[in-house]
């Protein structure tokens, strides 16, 4: 028996929401968006949930948030990429990256230690939920003021271990 395949096996136009979401979310999926997007909606929910004037001690969160807040804590600007052009997997792995300054920023990720990277994006989740970052657009977020005020009471020796974690580099490196 001969197949034709000049013939679509179903009509386009009767494709499931599934079809529709999955043919158009490949590109999406590569540039982490699902990830991006959950983000982006927690930190909405807490900036909508919390009370403003309820404060969050930096004794509750994890190591590695602290380090996000502390590296932020002048400039305020974080950023989520992945390298698509990566040879390998863990190079690609969407990452926590802050600026220190206008030309200075440290990326949170270890592509020999992929686990380095994964507990910095947990971290960086802490912050969101607990309403210390908000999402701006994309990839770009930020601390919110409780977030500044946080990040202002750390100290380095706190964080220092989890800081020699990051790669610093300027924009000429």
């Amino acid at each position: 028996m001969e197949s034709d395949f000049s013939k679509p096996i179903r009509n386009v136009s009767k494709m499931q929401p599934l079809d529709n979401y999955l043919s158009g979310s490949w590109d999406a999926l590569g540039s982490g968006a699902p990830v991006l997007v959950a983000l982006a909606q927690l930190s909405a929910e807490a900036m909508v949930t919390l009370d403003a004037t309820s404060h969050i001690s930096a004794d509750l969160l994890m190591p590695e948030s602290k380090a996000i807040l502390y590296a932020a804590k002048d400039r305020g600007v974080i950023e989520l990429k992945g390298v698509n052009a990566a040879f390998e997997a863990p190079s690609r792995m969407l990452a926590v990256y802050v600026e220190l300054d206008e030309v200075q920023t440290i990326a949170f990720r270890d592509p020999n230690h992929p686990e380095t990277t994964v507990r910095f994006l947990e971290g960086f989740r802490t912050l969101c939920k607990n309403g210390l970052v908000m999402h701006h657009i994309h990839r770009d977020f930020s601390l919110t003021s409780r977030g500044f005020e946080l990040a202002r009471t750390l100290t380095l020796d706190e964080v220092q271990p989890w800081l020699n974690k990051g790669t610093e580099f300027g924009l000429h490196d």
